[in-house]
């Protein structure tokens, strides 16, 4: 098949963009026809671009595809993009169907611009055994080195199926990558940082470990003068905000104002929720208001931001905001504005948006919208409701909302929920110590140590261990970290006599320590002693030695905060007048004066 320099004026090229329906398009078709036109690939992929553009099908693309007697590879790779465009698992079949047609040519031979739109169609499933087959023919088909593109569909195929490791492993074969190869390999750790979060909630080290990667993956771009775009620069904020690195954060804030990239709302949002889960909330609201598009997505981050830093009421108002600017909210919306009425009390408030979801914008309401009610009825003390909530739901509950209503069963004192959501739990992840833990506290706290005996026996035939505590504390940009009864900082020495002053001067304020829920049957003297070195009051001894007096100490934490060290923060930010934020696994807590931001319920 002859070609037709693309750069060509031809008027034919104009007749084809100026085509608005399907009419008016076969009328040019026909012309080409008669012209000989038809026989020139570049007006002939032109034509199929415009018909797939205006057909609400590919049906007609593939109609003039058909009476191709000698399709070129341009042809079919064109074809096999227009399809994947629509974005459904019959246009991957269709697509796969094509290359398979490719195959049976002997004449046609698959090149660099086949193979990147169908990695992206199969890293999902049912398709996910076909990429690993198309990766096998591009061993078989292309030349080393590869394409780029080539090899970051590779990467994002590979990590879409959560195998980081083998995408690493292409991503270190590649000599000089271009910055689509360092975008992917940054996604890949992102993405599965997400995706391990969810499935595996203990395991704190392994995900932050995923997030310092990208720090380091992000430097060793930066040496390779490969200059970042707004793609690397959402990976980069999105993993400063998990591990609470607000100083690179604020770097990368800078680097986007200092070099002009577009602060899109992709940018805004990642930077609205670093900042919020920094701590820095006023920060994310000044970013906020200075976007100057701001769409649901955006406003979905600030909602979240005031949420999980108990502000309820300003979520609220935030969201009436919203509406007045004609955006209509989608199921995350839905699923913030809940969890802010839920840290606040307002479960009537929370309800109603749980009915208006289907009633009034039409969304079917997913486990997360139905774990968030549970959430809002566990801490009204509505125990058993909320049970009932889990049993009577549309779907398969899962194992968060189960752990819902055993921390509402552990928060009220309801022993019998508790220990029939242990019972599901067990079922669903036989091996997650947080679960045991939970029940532990229960058993505890009402002094039935066989009980905590055998939970912590059956915890040990099993294999399960229960994750340390670690606390890191951020003083002056730099990161701190500590573990219970660790010894191992520099300053040790003297975060110790903290400690103890710290532990004097709370026992003059009247603090007793709450060893209800230390899970062993030992003396009370050497419970006090196992929580006054807990990793949090570690980390506030070491900031009360090396931060500034005036300055808010910075606390995550991987775990969440027991009641005993709860009880002495709010009484330590009174007594040293220091104010707190402390972030553990459930939320924010923001102490000031002796009062904490979750109410006491987290």
């Amino acid at each position: 098949m002859n070609t037709l320099n693309p750069k060509s004026s031809h008027p034919i090229f104009k007749l084809i963009e100026q085509c608005k329906n399907i009419a008016t398009l076969k009328q040019v078709h026909a012309q080409m026809i008669t012209t000989g036109l038809i026989f020139h690939t570049y007006p002939l992929s032109r034509i199929l671009i415009s018909s797939s553009t205006i057909d609400a099908t590919i049906s007609y693309a593939l109609s003039i595809f058909n009476h191709v007697t000698n399709p070129t590879i341009f042809l079919f790779n064109t074809l096999i993009s227009l399809s994947l465009s629509r974005k459904k698992d019959d246009q991957t079949h269709f697509a796969l169907a094509l290359y398979n047609r490719i195959l049976m040519q002997t004449t046609l031979i698959p090149n660099s611009y086949t193979y990147p739109s169908l990695f992206k169609a199969c890293s999902s499933q049912p398709w996910l055994q076909h990429g690993r087959a198309l990766h096998t023919h591009v061993l078989k088909f292309l030349e080393p080195p590869y394409d780029h593109f080539v090899q970051a569909s590779l990467l994002n195929f590979y990590s879409k199926c959560g195998e980081l490791g083998v995408s690493r492993f292409l991503f270190d074969q590649i000599t000089g990558p271009d910055l689509a190869s360092w975008n992917s390999i940054l996604a890949a750790y992102a993405h599965n940082y997400f995706v391990y979060y969810e499935s595996n909630l203990d395991s704190v080290y392994d995900t932050s470990s995923l997030s310092l990667e990208v720090l380091l993956l992000f430097r060793q771009m930066q040496k390779s003068l490969t200059c970042p775009n707004e793609v690397s620069l959402v990976v980069l904020i999105s993993v400063c905000a998990d591990l609470g690195a607000l100083s690179q954060g604020i770097w990368a804030h800078s680097y986007v104002l200092r070099n002009g990239l577009k602060l899109n709302r992709y940018v805004g949002a990642a930077l609205i929720t670093m900042y919020a889960n920094c701590g820095r909330l006023d920060f994310a609201r000044q970013v906020f208001d200075q976007l100057l598009e701001r769409d649901t997505y955006c406003y979905n981050a600030m909602i979240r931001g005031l949420a999980v830093h108990g502000l309820g009421l300003e979520a609220l108002e935030l969201f009436k905001k919203m509406d007045l600017e004609g955006l209509v909210p989608d199921d995350v919306t839905m699923l913030v504005i809940m969890c802010a009425c839920s840290n606040v009390g307002l479960v009537d408030q929370g309800c109603k948006f749980f009915e208006s979801m289907k009633e009034d914008y039409g969304i079917e309401p997913k486990l997360e919208h139905y774990g968030t009610l549970v959430d809002l009825f566990g801490r009204a003390g509505r125990v058993k409701e909320a049970e009932e909530i889990v049993q009577t739901i549309p779907m398969k509950p899962n194992a968060v909302l189960w752990r819902s209503v055993l921390g509402a069963a552990r928060v009220h004192g309801n022993l019998e929920v508790g220990e029939s959501a242990l019972k599901q739990l067990i079922q669903l992840e036989p091996e997650t110590s947080g679960n045991y833990v939970l029940l532990s506290n229960m058993y505890a706290s009402l002094n039935r140590w066989d009980d905590v005996k055998h939970l912590r026996k059956l915890m040990k035939d099993q294999g399960i261990d229960k994750a340390p505590g670690s606390s890191i504390v951020d003083i002056d940009g730099s990161m701190h970290e500590f573990l219970i009864g660790d010894k191992t900082h520099p300053d040790a020495r003297w975060i110790y006599v903290k400690l103890d002053e710290m532990h004097r001067r709370l026992q003059e304020h009247g603090h007793k320590s709450g060893t209800r829920e230390v899970l062993f049957d030992i003396e009370e003297e050497e419970k006090e002693n196992a929580l006054t070195y807990h990793s949090e009051r570690l980390a506030i001894a070491y900031a009360l030695i090396a931060s500034d007096s005036g300055a808010p100490i910075r606390i995550i934490k991987n775990l969440r905060v027991c009641n005993d060290c709860h009880t002495a923060t709010k009484l330590i930010s009174m007594i040293y007048e220091r104010e707190i934020i402390v972030r553990d696994r459930s939320r924010f807590h923001h102490v000031r004066n002796g009062t904490c931001s979750c109410l006491d319920y987290w």
